[in-house]
């Protein structure tokens, strides 16, 4: 009997190649017939995703987890303004890269073309359903998605839309399959779904993504986790300090590009530490901080080793001391997981030392991590946050969902 995982496979395959003639202009009628269903139904889609969050909360689940799930009359909103910024971007495929016109009369050119089918297994976040299932479409290719049980009721509420949208257009409604499914046992289906996957996406905590990485054949994109700094050089001005730091961390905690480590130049600490600490506590932190911190502050908790290399996710963050750019850059090169790394400082040579030499897919100078999404970047949305170095690094939008194809046109050639 065929595997509910083979099944859609085969289908996403099929829709694949269908994809690849499609146009620009009926892949754009595609995504703005998606925006408008969402919020057609977003009624619907709340209150799907309310049953997720209630069970959510008999199970347990820590606020964070509960934010990431939730959904709400401006998050369809805002899932559908992205859609619809995504409708203006340029259509990557079919760019022309390089062109290479040969002695003999061949002309060789180097475009941009589709992955094939994209493979998506993500925790908790829908969000990521309507983010995965555009961006794929708008580059032409299919998608298999397969997010946690934590989401069941939303991710089927979701794809459901798209789906009705879909049989508006000259899109295959097959070209976006979720796996409902949500035993572990079709994670490792997927993890080998060589016949059918192209490549596969982990988007969630550090487990799944090492458990997808170490254990998948089919090649991965890998997305990391964020245990993302922010380094105070003694040149800091407090007030873009302050702001930087409170935004980096608060705004919305539970996710990835925010600030989980604040490391601290001595000098700057021992003019304006604790003021900065006061600011960021009554901002309802909790400090997590080193001996020095610790004396400094009697709500300060004392961090371990662990502390400096754990992603909180939530209104925590540790605070370690430093005595230099240097020691901050060894520090996060240390504990740092190759996401977002930002430092406040008013001498642009100790900045460039810093954005130079630190080892991330997106380094700040003077200004909030935060900023590292897809959306923020223009990209309309993002399929996640590659942290490695091949193919993808940052935010991946169109670009990264496209691989590279050689047009060789000639007139009868033949080498010699």
């Amino acid at each position: 009997m065929t595997s509910e995982v083979q099944q859609k496979g085969k289908l996403a395959k099929a829709a694949s190649y269908i994809l690849n003639i499609k146009t620009t202009c009926e892949k754009n009628e595609a995504l703005t017939k998606i925006a408008e269903q969402l919020i057609l139904d977003q009624e619907h889609l709340i209150a799907e995703n309310a049953k997720d969050l209630a069970i959510g909360k008999e199970n347990g689940m820590p606020s964070s987890t509960l934010d990431r799930i939730m959904l709400n009359k401006e998050r369809v909103e805002a899932m559908a303004s992205a859609i619809d910024l995504l409708v203006k971007l340029d259509d990557p495929v079919g760019k022309l890269l390089e062109r290479i016109d040969k002695e003999n009369g061949l002309v060789i050119e180097k475009r941009m073309v589709p992955l094939g089918v994209i493979g998506m297994i993500y925790e908790a976040r829908p969000n990521v359903t309507i983010d995965a299932a555009t961006l794929s479409l708008k580059t032409g290719n299919a998608v298999i998605l397969r997010g946690s049980s934590s989401a069941k009721f939303s991710n089927v509420a979701l794809v459901a839309s798209i789906h009705r949208a879909l049989e508006k257009t000259a899109i295959p409604v097959d070209a976006v399959q979720l796996i409902e499914d949500t035993n572990r046992e079709t994670v490792k289906e997927l993890f080998h779904l060589k016949q059918y996957l192209d490549v596969l996406i982990p988007r969630g905590g550090k487990a799944l993504i090492d458990l997808v990485v170490n254990a998948a054949s089919v090649p991965v994109l890998e997305t990391g986790a964020g245990n993302c700094h922010i380094y105070v050089d003694h040149t800091a001005d407090y007030i873009k300090t302050e702001k930087i730091c409170i935004n980096a961390k608060t705004q919305r905690p539970s996710v990835c590009n925010a600030a989980e480590s604040l490391l601290i130049h001595h000098d700057w600490f021992s003019e304006h530490g604790v003021q900065l600490l006061n600011a960021i506590h009554h901002a309802g932190v909790t400090i997590i901080g080193d001996a020095t911190v610790c004396q400094a502050v009697d709500y300060a908790q004392q961090a371990t080793e662990d502390d400096y290399a754990t992603e909180y996710l939530d209104l925590k963050i540790s605070v370690k001391l430093v005595e230099n750019v240097y020691e901050a850059i060894e520090h996060i090169n240390k504990y740092g997981t190759n996401h977002s790394e930002a430092i406040i400082t008013e001498d642009q040579l100790v900045a460039d030392t810093f954005l130079n030499s630190v080892d991330a897919a997106a380094v700040y100078h003077n200004a909030s991590t935060r900023f590292t999404d897809g959306f923020e970047f223009g990209y309309g949305a993002e399929i996640g946050i590659s942290t490695q170095k091949l193919h993808a690094r940052g935010p991946m939008g169109l670009p990264a969902l496209t691989s590279t194809k050689y047009f060789v046109h000639g007139n009868g050639q033949i080498r010699e």
